[in-house]
């Protein structure tokens, strides 16, 4: 029941408010013709943006845009603040020729208070919205539905100016930033990888590395050892292999010693003759 007498509520200060704009605009009656006097609302309400710089408001995409609407109440009796909605509007449509409807580019979030200020006091209300559009300019209109003490409906408005609609500031110490470099950096590095085996290495093949040579202590052994015989003249392309594989022991050929024995002999049967 609560919901449906303040949503009754708002819907009857939005008629309230078109009849009054129609009635001032064609309405032929003269203004002394004794129609009740107009009620008016003595209170103050008012919107700031805590966020705010020296350029205007702008509304950050993906991010809240937080509003603090300060209501003074000037009545002797308390007032209380009912809803608090908005609107963005297309700058270039506000003009008397075209129907205001088309100008509504986003209808804001419907935020119910039901906050009761006392008279001569002030209450500050938050309110706060997200968007996800394209940056453009649009002008920002705030409104609050307000009743009276004698259940009079009052439709004020808040805040009426132009804002920007901006994107959020990336920073590289973002964690989604990050990631996303490591994965791109991931995928650059393996795309490369698979090319290079693919198509690179085969047009490069490799060289097969031959046999190891023999050592060079070895090798400087077997030239300073003389050979015998006619070992010394013939070479290794002569013989048609390598003798730089074959061990040194086996080149060197024992040479054949004199036996002195059979001289010794001769000379022992001189001496007894």
């Amino acid at each position: 029941m609560v919901a449906f007498r303040y949503s009754v509520l708002a819907a009857l200060a939005l008629r309230v408010a078109s009849v009054f704009a129609q009635a001032e605009a064609e309405s032929p009656i003269a203004d002394d013709a004794g129609s009740p006097p107009e009620v008016e609302l003595n209170a103050e309400v008012v919107a700031t943006f805590p966020d705010s710089d020296i350029f205007g408001v702008k509304l950050v995409n993906g991010r809240p845009t937080k509003a603090v609407i300060d209501v003074t109440n000037n009545e002797d009796e308390p007032i209380q603040v009912a809803f608090l909605g908005g609107q963005l509007l297309n700058p270039k449509d506000l003009s008397p020729d075209v129907d205001f409807t088309k100008a509504v580019v986003r209808n804001l979030t419907t935020v119910r208070y039901e906050a009761s200020i006392p008279a001569g006091e002030k209450q500050s209300l938050p309110y706060s919205f997200v968007l996800d559009m394209q940056p453009q300019d649009l002008r920002l209109q705030l409104v609050a539905v307000v009743t009276n003490s004698a259940n009079q409906i009052f439709q004020v408005g808040v805040y009426d100016q132009t804002v920007s609609v901006v994107e959020a500031p990336t920073s590289i110490f973002d964690p989604q930033i990050i990631f996303l470099y490591l994965f791109l950096s991931a995928a650059f590095a393996g795309t490369c990888y698979f090319v290079y085996k693919t198509y690179i290495e085969a047009l490069f093949p490799q060289t097969k590395r031959g046999p190891k040579g023999p050592k060079k202590g070895k090798t400087a052994a077997a030239e300073k050892e003389p050979l015998s015989g006619g070992e010394g003249s013939s070479t290794s392309a002569d013989k048609g292999y390598d003798e730089s594989w074959i061990p040194s022991d086996h080149l060197n050929r024992p040479t054949a010693r004199r036996v002195k024995g059979s001289a010794t002999g001769k000379s022992k049967t001189k001496t007894a003759e």
